[in-house]
This record gives C-alpha cells, structure tokens and sequence, in this order.
C-alpha cells in the first residue's frame, strides 16, 4: 500500500495552514485566499458543453476562518485516515469534510491501482453507487416544484415503462417509487440487470413477480423500479438524463467532474480502478450503469462534498428548503436498517427512508444520509443539516471498514466521546466492529474478477 496523501486542509495547526485549502498530489494549491485557479468545463454528449457556475465552487472552496472549524480534530482526522489506507483491504480513499457549510477538509490516501504508484487525490473520480438514488430523487422533486410532475400522481403518469403486480403501478405514486415502497422483494431482478437484460424490459417484467404488499404500505429497496425515475426526468424534461442532471443540478451547483456514465468515469484523467476486499483489481461493469438514477453518478470527492453543502441547505438557489423538506422528510420506518447497524446502536436510534435518502436520530440528533457499493466500490454521505456539517467519502475496495469514518466524524460534529468505529485499534482476533451479517441494500454488487462476464447479486 503506498503512502497516504496529505489532506487537503487539516484544522488544528497554526493558522496559516487552516487558511489554506490545498489539493494534494496535484503539485500546486488548487485556490488560496478564497479564489480558484480554474473552472472546468463538462462536457455533454448531446450539447456541445454545459458550463459548470464558478459561483458555487468559488463561495464554498474559499479560504475559511479557524472559527468556522470549531468541532473537528482535522489532525487527528488526518492521522486516522492514513493509518485506514494502511489496511490490507484498502486500496484508496478519498474523504471530504464539511464544516458550517464550507468545505474544510479533503484528502486522498492509497492509489487508484493496486501497486501502480499512482496516487489517490481530491480530483481522483470514483462511481458513487447508490449515492446517486439522492440525486435522482432531487432532479424529480425539483421538477414537481416547476409543475413538471407530481410526486403524489400515480407513477404510470410519468413513467410508461414500469409495470407492477396487479396494475400496481396505477395505484403506486412516483414518491412510492423514490420511497422504495413499491410492494416488491428486495432487489427485484437485479440478477437479471447483472446478466444483460435491457432495464425498460425488466420494469415490464415486474408485473409478473408476486407482490409482497400493496403499494405505500411497505418498504423493500429496489435498482430496477427505482430506476424509473430517470425515464420520469427525460420524459418531463425531453433530454436526456446525464444531460438533464448537468443542466438543472451539476452546472448550477458547481460539480465539473461528475457524469452519468461508465465513459464518464474511465475518461476522467484520475480515476480509481475497482478492487476485490483483497486488492484484486476487477474489471468496471456497465450493468448499473444502465439504470442511472439506481447507481449511475461519477465524481471527485470535492463534487460530492459540494452536493452535501447544496442539500444541507447551503444553496437555497439551486434546492430550496422546500424541496430538501420534502426529499428528507422520513417516510417509512426501516428497523431492519438499525438492526444492520446493530454494533452502532450505541448512537443511532430509530432509522427512515425518504425520498432517495435515509435518516436517522444519531445520539438525539436528526442527521441524513446514504451509502452506496456496486463491485469494487463503495461511498457515503453523511450529514447534519441543522450544523450543515457532514462527512463524504469514496473507496476503491470491497470492503466495509471506511464506513465507520462517517460515524468518528459525526462524533466529533456532536462533541460525543471518541469510539474506534474503524477499527484500527482492534486486538487481533476479535471480533469484528464494522463487519455485518449481511450486506447493505444499497451494496447492489457482488465481486467479479477482471474479465468475468457477470456476477451474482448478494
């Protein structure tokens, strides 16, 4: 494992150096003084080029005052952070902070390959996974507010191609589909989607599977029925979904890496190969990438920390109040989340899912979230509104253990008592912390070796 990077800005030292915002591993300070030295542009594959608004990078990647960064150890961060990429399941990680919302902190540790010296940084891109289900949710929420559509309308309405058991889909309202609360079982032929099936044909084959409720009355995750929200946004927007999402979110809210798409990640001129738990590089697969709004967004970590700033609350222009109520609000208690979480059950009590995101009372506070793992992959947001204060992180390895960062740092967000949630303190032979009995829903992939041609859901 190579030698972790140094972290973007660590809060703590003198302050000169909390004054700074350096991007590490790409040999100069990306912006000093609270300006940038550049702004991309993404480009489309249907438009020529869509302008990403310096505005928004340049207000929340500005130089912030030591009493913005009042609550975290951004040293000790930093210090447990390169021991994590030290372990024999990490390959690399890239983690963003944010703090009073601005962007305090972000670091690259480990490489992008397994042995190939080339060094994780803040602009390395990595796949999101079921992050991107908050994105999808956002753009169809947004297009309510413009009279587009309407969340409480049957999901028939907007999306032609889903079909559910009974003629469900007449009945079922396009916030039972973001909600996950569609009557079908878990994962519904997800093992279809990995094997090539085409995902409009597989929404039409939903109809054919029994139902385990009726609509609205239970929640069980979904990849291929919650992927009808992409067909909603072309259908209400007529373009299509990368473009839309750059269009309506990416641009005004200033993420110049993100992309929808498997070209948009290996294109990308630092991006991170996808590993086995044991530092096997597996080959990218384009399956879920084919349902977009399931699983489909790529980025660098600054982008995905510019995203919690916006749905913390952090830029009314772009995602009103209004709209981060209505996406946020807990719908549907998930006990089977606390219960998956049971090893933290010190701090996280009763746990919901909403529209795209969950939420939870951690330690009596209302935080907010989600994660995401497709093979090779997994992220994590994690935030509280109320501070507009949270944590987001990007690995290239099929493990679990950097999940336990999202809890140290909420921890230290709230003033609560240190806890070893990654792990890195654990006495050989015992028991795992961070390990679960089983994988998250959200953890949409099993492993596949470079070269295999499908794999089997988990």
């Amino acid at each position: 494992m190579s030698p972790a990077q140094s972290p973007a800005t660590v809060a703590g030292g003198e302050d000169e150096k909390l004054n700074k915002l350096q991007l590490a591993g790409v040999g100069a300070c990306l912006l000093t003084a609270g300006a940038l030295a550049s702004i991309r542009v993404v480009d489309e594959p249907v438009t020529a080029k869509v302008a990403v608004n310096p505005a928004a990078a340049h207000l929340y990647l500005a130089k912030v005052s030591p009493a913005a960064r009042q609550r975290i150890d951004y040293a000790s961060l930093d210090a447990r952070l390169k021991r994590l990429a030290e372990q024999p399941t990490v390959v690399g990680l890239a983690v963003g902070v944010v703090e009073n919302g601005r962007i305090t902190f972000l670091s690259g540790y480990g490489e992008t390959l397994e042995g190939s010296g080339d060094k994780v940084t803040p602009e390395t891109v990595f796949r999101w996974a079921s992050v991107s289900k908050g994105v999808a949710s956002t753009a169809v929420a947004k297009l309510a507010e413009q009279g587009k559509l309407d969340l409480s309308a049957p999901v028939a309405n907007y999306a032609p191609s889903l079909k559910l058991p009974g003629g469900a889909e007449y009945r079922a309202t396009v916030s039972d589909v973001l909600s996950h609360r569609l009557g079908l079982y878990r994962n519904a032929l997800d093992n279809k989607l990995e094997e090539g099936q085409q995902p409009a044909v597989l929404r039409r084959e939903l109809s054919t599977l029994n139902a385990i409720c009726a609509p609205g009355t239970c929640w069980s995750y979904q990849n291929i029925a919650y992927d009808a929200a992409s067909e909603m946004v072309v259908k209400a927007t007529n373009t299509p979904y990368e473009q839309a999402l750059t269009q309506m979110l990416f641009a005004p809210i200033g993420m110049s890496s993100a992309s929808v798409s498997r070209d948009g990640l290996i294109t990308a001129r630092s991006w991170a190969r996808p590993h086995s738990v044991g530092g096997r590089p597996l080959e990218v697969l384009e399956p879920y990438y084919r349902v977009p709004a399931a699983g489909g967004v790529n980025s660098n970590i600054k982008d995905l920390a510019l995203w919690m700033i916006a749905q913390s609350g952090g830029m009314p222009d772009v995602l009103s109040p209004r709209l981060l109520s209505t996406i946020h609000r807990p719908l549907v208690k998930t006990p089977g989340e606390r219960g998956r979480l049971r090893k933290f059950l010190e701090r996280v009590g009763d746990a919901y899912y909403g529209l795209g995101w969950r939420s939870y009372d951690y330690a009596g506070h209302p935080i907010v979230g989600h994660r995401g793992g497709v093979a090779g992959y997994r992220s994590l947001i994690l935030f509280d509104p109320g501070s507009k204060s949270g944590v987001v992180a990007l690995w290239n390895s099929n493990t679990s253990q950097p999940g336990g960062l999202e809890f140290e740092v909420m921890d230290m967000i709230f003033g609560l008592p240190f806890r070893d949630w990654m792990e890195l303190d654990r006495k050989p032979g015992a028991p795992p912390l961070a390990v679960t009995a089983e994988p998250a829903p959200e953890e949409v992939a099993a492993v596949a070796p470079a070269g295999s041609a499908r794999r089997a859901t988990r």
